[in-house]
């Protein structure tokens, strides 16, 4: 099912001629599939990176073992960190990250199952995150990230966030 959000952000990106990277941990590549299953995505769609581990994190996006020891993998902090890094790391001029705790285990009182954070980077330095505390059970929490992390670089990349 073609996803009209990501529709339009291709179109967009499409426009100004411009790339688009994602670096997923909660979602697994869900948004990186929301955009491929547009015909024509090619065009803007650069690089998507898997990063569930604090691993792969660090070593393919270049998030810091301090920040995941200070704030923890679910942070603020990382997921600047993930949107920065993955522009950093392609070619691409827009880069949207998500890390959460999709559940049905894994939450705390000050990190509970729906927590997610989307970082989103521009290669000229700008960047922005966004705490969300969705409900529902696991497939809902990723359902809710894909949605609200594609609307999000929409506004962004048109200038309306």
């Amino acid at each position: 099912m073609v996803h009209p959000v990501a529709e339009r952000l291709i179109a967009v990106l499409a426009s100004k001629g411009a790339m688009l990277v994602t670096a997923e941990s909660c979602t697994g590549g869900l948004i990186g599939a929301s955009l491929t299953d547009i015909s024509g995505s090619s065009a803007v769609f650069e690089r998507g990176y898997i990063t569930y581990s604090n691993e792969a994190k660090m070593s393919n996006l270049g998030v810091s073992e301090e920040a995941l020891i200070q704030f923890g993998a679910v942070s603020g902090e990382v997921a600047e960190q993930m949107a920065k890094g993955a522009v950093q790391a392609s070619k691409a001029e827009f880069g949207i990250s998500v890390t959460g705790i999709a559940g049905p285990g894994g939450g705390t009182e000050d990190k509970p199952v729906g927590l997610v954070y989307i970082g989103l980077a521009a290669d000229d330095g700008r960047s922005k995150v966004i705490r969300h505390l969705f409900t529902g059970d696991r497939s809902a929490v990723r359902q809710q990230t894909v949605d609200t992390a594609l609307t999000e670089m929409l506004d962004w990349v048109s200038g309306r966030l």
